[in-house]
């Protein structure tokens, strides 16, 4: 990915940006110099407080309302979105939703659900923004948002986890189709994020204790916006089809271990 010819910045565009990870990829983009699309579902408030902070930085942000159950037509909202910013060079698929619902639960509803939100809504959204970025012709960068799930089960999230690990092989497949055009495209995996989605939003993450995390404690939203900033930026022009675990180690333990110890006796052999 190059710089924009024309004396432009370089333009982002972030699904999922009102709260969380969103926010705080949005906050980081903009802070290296990039305007930003914002994309939220129904958080408007969070969004423009999302813009307000873009702002500061003395960036452009331009929203818009995104609902990816409604498919196709929430992929739209990708053009748009470049459309009133200039182009896109990025694309962070980060919004996301999931269940606790035993497997034999679930109704086919609340599976289409989750899978449109987590999956099939990142393809489209994926194909609109590569589009554009080959007719613009100086390459582009996408980042999707998958979890330590994309590899990994757990209990009670049988959609999450198979819309995120689809969203992981998609991932690869899409590096390999589009490196020929100067795309990247690679995966970031959270663990535990302290953020709206896990019930801890505005969490002081040095004060919370996770006994079978290795680092301790869970992550912050601004820890995982670094490393998909990097991805998004021109020190990762050689890296592509790869997937970054963000998981203060929850992956060396396995995920339901890592979420459910309450004491450190396996520290010791």
């Amino acid at each position: 990915m190059s710089s924009p010819e024309n004396g432009q910045s370089p333009v982002a565009v972030i699904t999922g940006a009102d709260s969380g990870i969103g926010r705080a990829t949005a906050v980081r983009l903009a802070a290296q110099g990039m305007d930003v699309g914002i994309t939220f579902h129904t958080d408007r408030e969070g969004a423009e407080a999302t813009a307000a902070e873009v702002r500061e930085h003395g960036r452009r942000a331009a929203l818009a309302a995104m609902d990816l159950t409604v498919l196709p037509d929430a992929a739209q909202v990708i053009d748009r979105l470049a459309g009133e910013l200039g182009r896109i060079d990025v694309l962070i698929n980060n919004a996301g939703t999931g269940t606790a619902t035993p497997f034999l639960e679930l109704d086919l509803a609340k599976i289409r659900q989750v899978v449109d939100v987590d999956m099939i809504g990142p393809f489209l959204c994926s194909q609109r923004a590569a589009r554009r970025m080959i007719e613009q012709g100086d390459g582009g960068r996408i980042v999707n948002v998958t979890s330590v799930h994309e590899t990994q089960p757990r209990v009670g999230a049988a959609p999450y986890c198979a819309a995120k690990g689809g969203l992981g092989l998609m991932t690869q497949v899409m590096a390999l189709e589009l490196a020929e055009y100067g795309i990247t495209v690679n995966a970031v995996a959270p663990g535990e994020i302290a953020t709206p989605m896990t019930g801890q939003e505005d969490t002081d993450v040095r004060t919370e204790v996770r006994r079978g995390i290795p680092l301790g404690r869970p992550g912050d939203a601004r820890e995982v916006a670094s490393v998909i900033a990097f991805l998004a930026g021109p020190d990762a022009s050689y890296v592509t089809g790869a997937s970054w675990a963000v998981d203060g180690g929850m992956l060396r333990m396995g995920p339901m271990a890592g979420s459910h110890l309450d004491d450190d006796s396996w520290r010791r052999p």
